[in-house]
This record gives C-alpha cells, structure tokens and sequence, in this order.
C-alpha cells in the first residue's frame, strides 16, 4: 500500500487526453490510402465512415466544409487517397482521422465527378431524346452565351455571316473557365432565354477537362434542360463531350459546327428556291407551248372560219331554250307555292285561338252534362252501401253496450281498467263510465265472488 500512494494514478479522461496528444504530436497528419466502407452522412452535412484495407480498418471524419469542397461524391467501395490528422475521439476513446482532402486513387477527381453526376442526371430524365426541340428553320434571333474575346465567338460569327447575313444576334458575354463561369453561364442562358431568342448557342473553344468542367456543373446541365429555346451546344473539339453536349437539343462537334447548324437551313431553303424557280420556268414553258399549240388548232377550226353562222347562233338558240326552261320551272314553283299557301291558310284557322276556344266550350258543356246526371245517382249508391255499415258499427260500439246497462270502471287516478273486484282495497277511488256520465266513487267494502256465493 505504501508503494502505492507514489504512483500517479490516472483517470480514463486524463489518458484518453495523453493518448490523444501523443497521437496528435507524434504522428500528426497523414497521407493514407484505402478503401471507403460504412459510409454515413449525418443530418448536418458531415460524413463519417472508415478506411480499409485487406488486414484492418480505420474511422475517418470529414466536415461539412470540407465535404463541399470534392468534386466526387464518396461511397462505399470506392478506392481513395486522404490527408488528414491523426486524433482520437475521447468520448469512446478510439483513435480517428479528421480528413481534410480526398482524391480517387487510380481516377481523376473531376472524371469521376462527371461520371457520378451523368448517371444521376440520365436517371431523372434529362437526357431523354423525346425532349429534344427541334431546330428552327428561319431563325431571325440568334443568342450566343460564350467569352467575348475567345476564339469561339469569332468563328460564329464568321460562319453567319458568310452564309446568310439578315439575322439579329445577341451575345451574352461570360467566363467560360474558373469557378465563377458556371454561374455566369446559367445567368446567360435563363436570361437569354427570356428574352424570347429562336435558337441558342453555348459553348467555347477546346480545353482541357478543368477548362471545360463549366459546362459539366449542375447548375448549367438544369438551366438547358428548363429553357424553352432550342439549345445547340458547342463544347470544345469534336473528341471533346460535356454533359451540356447530353442535356442540348443538339450537339455541335465545334463552335463553327454549330453557326453551320443555325444556318444550314436558310441555305436549304434558298437552294430549294433556286430548284423551284428553275421547275416553274420548265412549267411555263411548256404550258405556253401546250397552249400555241392548242390556239393553233381553234384557228383552223370550223367555227373561226364562220363565227357569225355557226357560233353566235348556236349560242342565241341555247339561251332561248334555257329562258323558255326557266320560264317553266318558275310557273310550276309559284303553283307549288299557291297550294302550299293555301294549306297554310286553312291549319292556321283549324289552329286559330278562337276555334280552341269553342270546341273547348264544347267539351266543357258535355262534361257538365254527364257531371249532372251521373252524380246524384252515384251519392245514392255510396249512401246506400254506407248505411248497413254504419247500423253495424253502430251495434258494436261500446257506448251502445253500456247504454243497456253496464258500466266500465278504471283506478283513479291512473285510468288502469278494473277487470277483478281483487284488484281493489278500501279506500281506493275509482271512476265509473255509464251509458251517460261517469262518476268517482271511494270503495267502502271489496266483495269477492266467492263471499257473494256465500
């Protein structure tokens, strides 16, 4: 015991703090690779889970802060390489990492943010092919949002103006590359969009994927989905894809691409032009042939040769038998409608309120008449059938009855029928019913029929 009062005792609290700080300054932070299994986000935005190998495990946390950082999402199974520091939970006392960075091993952070947010977007629906709007096939407002002093713009330009020059174009000038591109991008588009354009062009020059990851972010993949403008994407170099190039109404290959898609059309039309003028000429042609032709032939035809004779009379002879048609079918019209008229005439006086009236007068007097005679004999029927049931009812009435002598009596008060004189004790009052009147009596003796035998 005495050896023990000179050793320093410690409290699990003191050394959980003493194995945290050696941890803390003897290892500090560190670069490990694993990978990501129990992965858990809490409601507050930071994620908690461990990093494994094929031998042991490791518990990490990440912050909020640092989680909004990532270009990826972390999940579970994914191979990872984190810097952070090594520490220790001294609630339960086991040791943890507070990462501060995480990269893909084997995998590009930014490749596999696109990858992740691709599959996601394509689930909801975005990139559907039955939501692609069709080109315009005049567009009289073009919109542009790309850089004002790239290369892009210069080549748009380029191309509309060498194939088909009468169009309004209006640029949205943005930052195409850095963190504050994609904002001004989604603002170009939304604002462009409400300006009412007939086809819009979003894009730059090529670049690396860092250089293009603008056109990758979210906020810009939603904003093309949302505009009502067909959206031509123009990301890049041909090799180079986007997940603007997905959610677009078409995919240019290079901004050039897509000024020749704006106005390919317009040159289709003036081409279809050309052919049709050249087809209606041919058609003219040969319409004025077919009718030299045609006039030719009415020269040399008999009735030129003697017009006076042959057609002026014919004609003179038609209209007389026409006009004399005419005249017959007018007379048998009128005649039809005369009789017509005629007819009319008479339903309307069958029809006229004062014939309704009388034969309604009619009517009423032959109802009056057989009122009168069928009534009086009718009562006499009824009255007669009537009488012997009312001599029965009569005989059975119970006044009748006790007319001849009997009485009925109740309880009084209480109205119960006395039907035994054993219902009854002295002094009870009672209320008897005679042929005519009644009366309330007291009982001064109960006679049983028994005593009355007696």
């Amino acid at each position: 015991m005495a050896t023990q009062t000179h050793v320093n005792i410690l409290t699990v609290s003191q050394l959980t703090r003493r194995v945290k700080n050696l941890l803390e300054e003897g290892i500090g932070a560190v670069w490990v690779s694993g990978e990501i299994s129990n992965f858990k986000r809490s409601s507050a935005g930071h994620c908690y889970f461990s990093l494994k190998d094929a031998a042991t495990q490791v518990d990490c946390v990440m912050f909020r802060g640092r989680i909004s950082k990532l270009q990826f999402a972390p999940d579970n199974g994914l191979e990872v390489i984190l810097h952070g520091q090594v520490s220790v939970y001294e609630r339960r006392g086991n040791y943890q990492i507070i990462c501060e960075e995480m990269h893909p091993k084997g995998q590009g952070a930014l490749q596999l943010a696109f990858e992740q947010l691709r599959a996601r977007l394509e689930t909801e629906g975005l990139f559907d092919e039955a939501l692609k709007k069709p080109l315009p096939m005049l567009p009289k407002r073009i919109g542009i949002v790309t850089s004002a002093t790239g290369a892009a713009i210069r080549d748009i330009l380029n191309v509309i103006n060498r194939r088909f020059a009468n169009v309004h174009i209006l640029l949205y000038p943005t930052r195409v590359q850095g963190e504050e591109a994609a904002g001004e991008i989604t603002s170009g588009i939304e604002a462009l969009d409400r300006l009412g354009m007939d086809v819009m062009i979003v894009g730059r020059g090529g670049g690396s994927l860092e250089d293009l990851w603008p056109f990758n972010e979210e906020a810009v993949v939603r904003a093309i989905h949302k505009a009502q403008t067909p959206v031509i994407s123009a990301v890049g170099h041909e090799v180079d894809v986007t997940l603007s190039d997905y959610v677009a109404d078409v995919r240019a290959p290079t901004p050039s691409a897509a000024a020749e898609l704006v106005v390919q059309e317009q040159q289709a039309l003036a081409d279809r032009v050309r052919n049709l003028e050249r087809a209606l000429a041919k058609a003219l042609t040969r319409r004025l042939e077919s009718a030299q032709q045609r006039l030719r032939l009415a020269r040399n035809s008999y009735v030129f040769r003697r017009p006076e004779k042959e057609l002026l009379r014919q004609r003179r002879q038609a209209a007389d038998e026409a006009r004399m048609r005419l005249d017959d079918a007018m007379n048998t019209l009128l005649q039809d409608r005369a009789q017509r008229l005629q007819g009319a005439r008479r339903s309307l006086a069958l029809l006229s309120p004062g014939n309704q009236v009388r034969r309604a007068r009619e009517q009423w007097k032959n109802l009056s008449r057989r009122l009168l005679a069928v009534g009086p004999a009718a009562l006499r029927e009824k009255r007669n059938q009537l009488s012997p049931l009312a001599a029965q009812l009569d005989a059975f009435s119970p006044l009748k009855i006790l007319s001849r002598g009997y009485s009925l009596t109740w309880k009084h008060p209480g109205g119960a029928l006395v039907r035994d004189a054993s219902e009854l004790r002295e002094g009870n009052q009672v209320c008897t019913r005679f042929g005519q009147g009644r009366v309330i009596a007291t009982v001064d003796q109960v006679i049983k029929e028994d005593d009355e035998r007696e």
